[in-house]
C-alpha cells in the first residue's frame, strides 16, 4: 500500500493543473478547430459540415482583409517605431551616471500594469475632437489644425499606434536594459581602444549580442499586435470606427462570434490569427538567425 501511494502520491496532486488545462485549453481549442470545419449560427442549432468553405470565403471578406491589413497595420509600427523607441530608451537608461534611473524604471513599468479598459478611456479624452488634450493644448496653441483623432480614417490607426507607444515602450526598453548589462563592458572598451567610434561599437558589437534580446521583443510586439482587442474596441467601438477603420482581426472575430453567432466562421477567424502570428514569427526567427549556429 505504501509502495502505490507513493508511486502515484505525485501523479495525484499535479493532477488538478492538468485536467483544468484539458478542459479550459485542450478542448476549446480542438473544438474550435472542428468547428471552423461547420457552419453554425447560434446555440443549439444544428451544425453543417462545410468543409474548407469558411477558409475560403476570409479571402472573400472585405472587412475581414480590411481587419488583417489594420492589424498588420499596427504590428509594423510596433516593430518599426515601439521597438526602436524602447532600444534608444533602453541605452540611454543604461548610462550609469543617470540619475533616478530606478525611478525611471518604475515609471516606464506602469502602463503595462494599467488596465487597457483603463488606458482606452484615458486616451479617448485625450483624442476628443472638441476638449482633448492634443487638439487644445498642442493644436490650437501652434495654429494648426484640430483633426478628428477617432473620427478621421486616415487618422484612427496612427492614434492607436500612438497608445501602442505609450503603454509598451518602456517595458520593451526594460527587456532591452536587461539585455544591455549583460553586454560585457570590457569588449566595448577594448573596441573603443582600438578606434571604434560610438556606433561603430553598437553596430558590431552591442547588437549582435543583443539579439536574443530583440528576437524576444520582437515576436513579443508581433504575437501582442495580433491579438490587440480592448484598446482599439473601446477607442474606435465594436465596428472600427468610419469605415472600418480601426477595425481589428480580434474584434472582428468577436462579431462574428458574439453578435452574429456564426461560430464556425469566428473559428476559422480564429485559426487563420493563429496561422499568421505562427508564419510571422517563423519568418522573424529567420530573418534574426535564430536557427544560425554561431
Amino acid at each position: 500500500m505504501a509502495n502505490w501511494q507513493r508511486r502515484w502520491a505525485p501523479y495525484i496532486f499535479i493532477s488538478p493543473f492538468f485536467i483544468g488545462y484539458a478542459i479550459f485549453f485542450v478542448y476549446p481549442v480542438l473544438r474550435a478547430l472542428q468547428l471552423s470545419f461547420y457552419k453554425q449560427t447560434g446555440i443549439g442549432s444544428p451544425a453543417t459540415f462545410v468543409g474548407l468553405d469558411n477558409y475560403v470565403r476570409l479571402f472573400q471578406d472585405e472587412r475581414f482583409l480590411k481587419s488583417v491589413f489594420n492589424t498588420s497595420y499596427y504590428a509594423l509600427g510596433s516593430v518599426f517605431l515601439i521597438v526602436p523607441l524602447a532600444l534608444l530608451l533602453a541605452m540611454i537608461l543604461n548610462n550609469p551616471r543617470l540619475p533616478f534611473r530606478e525611478t525611471f524604471r518604475l515609471g516606464y513599468f506602469t502602463p503595462l500594469i494599467t488596465s487597457g479598459v483603463v488606458v482606452a478611456i484615458i486616451f479617448r479624452l485625450v483624442f476628443n475632437k472638441q476638449y482633448g488634450l492634443i487638439n487644445n493644448f498642442i493644436m490650437k496653441p501652434l495654429g494648426l489644425p484640430e483633426p478628428g483623432w477617432l473620427l478621421d480614417p486616415m487618422l484612427i490607426m496612427p492614434s492607436i499606434i500612438l497608445v501602442g507607444i505609450w503603454r509598451y515602450t518602456g517595458v520593451n526598453a526594460l527587456y532591452f536594459l536587461a539585455g544591455l548589462q549583460n553586454v560585457p563592458r570590457e569588449v566595448q572598451e577594448a573596441a573603443s581602444m582600438d578606434g571604434a567610434n560610438r556606433w561603430q561599437i553598437f553596430r558590431h558589437i552591442t547588437l549582435p549580442l543583443l539579439r536574443p534580446t530583440l528576437l524576444f521583443v520582437v515576436i513579443i510586439a508581433i504575437v501582442g499586435s495580433y491579438n490587440l482587442f480592448s484598446e482599439p474596441f473601446l477607442l474606435t467601438g465594436a465596428e472600427g470606427g468610419s469605415n472600418n477603420a480601426g477595425l481589428f482581426m480580434t474584434m472582428y472575430l468577436y462579431l462574428n462570434g458574439f453578435r452574429y453567432l456564426k461560430f464556425g466562421y469566428a473559428s476559422a477567424i480564429g485559426y487563420m490569427l493563429t496561422l499568421i502570428i505562427l508564419a510571422l514569427s517563423l519568418i522573424q526567427l529567420r530573418l534574426l538567425g535564430a536557427f544560425r549556429e554561431d
